[in-house]
């Protein structure tokens, strides 16, 4: 019952080069799939926004920090052990691991089922939110059973099949959820939209990756995934508490409508990092995992990964400060949106520092620094539970995103801590893409002047923003033809 899973899990085939192309490799090909696929997303939830009230997207983002939460105790770090563990994965290990994942979810489900009274009571939710709740378990399970062929796409750094589920569920979620609003069914589209995806990226995850699921047990198996994984999902527990469990504390403090409007905020102040990082971050864990020994290696790739990164965030942050109070004001159903305007600026600081922390962080757990990773979080949750709750009592949603603005400036002291264990080039990785884009920001708040609130005035600041970041970059990096030349040579 202990037999490696060869056929399905070569991963001591992979050598450091063959790790380090699949790595670039699977970035480059994430990046263009995944820009199509948030594509869609944002695309829908501009249309969502139109469909549905502020309240309806506060329930939405109430109980999904909800199932985000439960889901947290639904893995306790078994994907991720899974993943850094260097050696090949054996058929007992993964249906222990498959064995008491679905206990943990299962059983969750029946609390929540328990507990749904007492949810509806606190949060006072409609019996169309309840639903909601119960689609968001249902794909809860549904994502447990994708565990153990998505860990093995991941080990074989096959993102290119690992990413065609996530772009259907991607679409099929929002062509429901958009048409079912559309249609007036509020907040039950979500739920339809919700369970029908998930249901549909389970079956063609299996179908890409085939595993045949079993009922299996062993101590021993348990035991020595978990010393990884433990201390792996401490950091996401504490990242939940910090983020998920915020938005659940705010909810009864600024209520729904505060709720979703800073859910819009926040939505719209992290986009770019989910169009340009969110890939990047997807390789980096399992790729790194296998260089662990090679830091030369590993410096060298983390700071073009964040000069890319950057290179897209910074522009997209602020092209998104100064477009939106015009998009607001020209198209007529977004007006209503107009009171989180303040709180979306202030929150692209956060989204800024954010695509230059959170590749480190990743990194150090990829190498096994998990213990400065926790203790970066303690600061930050701590810091985020002192500052955010008094700010949202006094001044509201505006409060609220200045407090997350005043936790991100604290990154600070993360940048200096990873300085220690892996060597990155900040003037190189993140000065010169931050100044072309505040010069790019200048031409276009002096070219904004030039027109009347319109259609016209957008695509003309667009066009500005896009020849004057392009010249300015060039001038400030003379070599980014030739960088962006060999980072593409590395992916083939």
């Amino acid at each position: 019952m202990n037999e490696s899973v060869e056929q399905i899990d070569p991963t001591n085939e992979l050598t450091a080069e063959t790790v380090r192309k699949k790595a670039v490799q699977g970035a480059a090909l994430l990046t263009g799939r995944m820009i199509l696929m948030q594509g869609i997303s944002f695309s829908a939830m501009a249309l969502l926004t139109v469909f549905l009230a502020p309240a309806q997207f506060g329930i939405y983002f109430v109980v999904s920090a909800i199932k985000n939460f439960l889901a947290y105790f639904s893995d306790i770090g078994f994907a991720a052990a899974l993943i850094q563990k260097k050696e090949k994965l054996t058929d007992i290990e993964l249906k222990t691991i498959f064995t008491a994942q679905q206990i943990l979810v299962l059983g969750l489900i029946v609390i929540v089922f328990i507990l749904t009274p007492l949810i509806q009571s606190i949060y006072h939710l409609n019996q169309q939110a309840i639903y909601l709740l119960w689609a968001l378990l249902l794909s809860l399970l549904f994502s447990s059973f994708k565990t153990i062929p998505s860990v093995l796409l991941e080990r074989k750094l096959e993102f290119n099949k690992w990413v065609i589920p996530q772009i259907a569920e991607n679409i099929i979620f929002n062509l429901i959820a958009v048409l079912l609003a559309w249609k007036g069914y509020g907040i039950t589209s979500l739920a339809v939209a919700v369970v029908v995806s998930s249901f549909i990226g389970l079956i063609l995850t299996y179908i890409i990756q085939p595993w045949l699921p079993g009922i299996a047990f062993s101590i021993q198996a348990l035991k020595s995934l978990l010393k990884f994984g433990i201390p792996y999902q401490l950091n996401t527990f504490l990242a939940m508490i910090k983020d998920d469990g915020m938005i659940l504390f705010l909810g009864g403090i600024i209520g729904a409508p505060g709720v979703g409007l800073l859910g819009w905020a926040q939505k719209w102040a992290y986009a770019p990092l989910r169009f340009f990082m969110d890939q990047v971050i997807k390789v980096t864990f399992p790729a790194f995992s296998r260089l662990q020994d090679n830091k030369k290696e590993l410096s060298d790739l983390v700071s073009k990964s964040i000069f890319f990164v950057c290179l897209f965030v910074f522009p997209s942050l602020v092209m998104l400060v100064l477009l939106s109070p015009v998009l607001v004001e020209i198209i007529p159903k977004y007006i209503k949106w107009s009171p989180a305007l303040f709180a979306l600026s202030i929150l692209t600081i956060t989204s800024a520092l954010a695509a230059i922390t959170t590749p480190l962080t990743n990194t150090l757990n990829a190498i096994g620094k998990i213990s400065l990773t926790f203790k970066l979080m303690i600061m930050w949750t701590v810091l985020t539970w002192i500052i955010v709750p008094p700010l949202a009592v006094f001044y509201g949603v505006n409060g609220a995103a200045l407090g997350f603005t005043l936790v991100g400036l604290s990154s600070v002291v993360a940048l200096y801590l990873v300085s220690k264990y892996v060597d990155i080039n900040y003037l190189q990785s993140v000065a010169k893409p931050l100044i072309s884009a505040c010069l790019m920001g200048i031409c276009v708040f002096v070219m904004r002047g030039f027109f009347q609130t319109s259609i016209q005035q957008v695509i003309s600041m667009i066009i500005t923003g896009l020849v004057s970041y392009s010249l300015t970059i060039v001038i400030l990096e003379p070599k980014l033809p030739v960088l962006i030349k060999n980072f593409i040579r590395r992916k083939q």
